[in-house]
């Protein structure tokens, strides 16, 4: 299943780790966001890693 979409829920710790993981997807400003205009089929390990490792748990995708 190819990754559609990808979000952050509320609860973000701006703890860095998902941008470390996949800066073409997530960027820090005062939480994680999704940078508009990603082609997220070419980054699903990396998205799939952020969420997994996101200590909080707020990285979702579909």
């Amino acid at each position: 299943m190819a990754i559609t979409k990808v979000w952050v829920e509320d609860g973000c710790t701006s703890c860095g780790l998902c941008e470390g993981t996949a800066p073409e997807v997530f960027e820090i400003d005062d939480v994680s966001e999704v940078i508009a205009g990603v082609d997220f089929s070419l980054y699903e390990d990396a998205i799939k890693e952020a969420a997994d490792e996101c200590p909080v748990e707020v990285i979702k995708f579909s």
